[in-house]
């Protein structure tokens, strides 16, 4: 439970670093369907992504606000895997997602393992370095390609 005497703030955007723009747009829109909007040099060559359609509600607690993201913070293991903030993308059968990471050309970081109550989950790195993870949910996913 919260401590703090203001309302919760919560996380609106995600940011991931790339090396080569154009490879990390096809790599995400591969993987998980995702859109990509390139910014212009005046607005330092950003990408733009969007994760889900316009109204969208992906698998969150009912009492969660719209447009919410939660998160969670883990112990640092200096002989762990994961040593970064990393983005969880919600899938619908995580083989399939495998299978897409892979011929996107990812790495899948390991095999599945299941979280009780949770879903299926596993990590992996992007086309760009970047280390992130996939969970197919045990509650209704969202829509996304099998």
């Amino acid at each position: 439970m919260s401590t703090a005497t203001f309302p919760m703030c919560s996380v609106v955007h995600f940011e991931m670093p790339y090396k080569d723009r154009e490879r990390a747009a096809r790599f995400y829109a591969a993987a998980f369907g995702w859109n990509h909007q390139f910014l212009g040099p005046e607005m330092g060559d950003y990408m733009l992504v969007s994760t889900a359609p316009a109204g969208a509600r992906p698998p969150v607690p009912p009492e969660a606000a719209l447009g919410s993201i939660n998160g969670g913070l883990f112990p640092f293991q200096a002989d762990g895997p994961i040593h970064h903030p990393s983005v969880v993308i919600a899938v619908e059968d995580i083989h399939a997602a495998i299978q897409r990471v892979t011929q996107a050309g990812g790495k899948v970081l390991g095999e599945p393992m299941a979280i009780p109550g949770v879903g299926n989950y596993v990590a992996f790195c992007d086309t760009e370095g970047n280390h992130n993870s996939m969970l197919q949910p045990d509650m209704a996913a969202p829509d996304c390609p099998a």
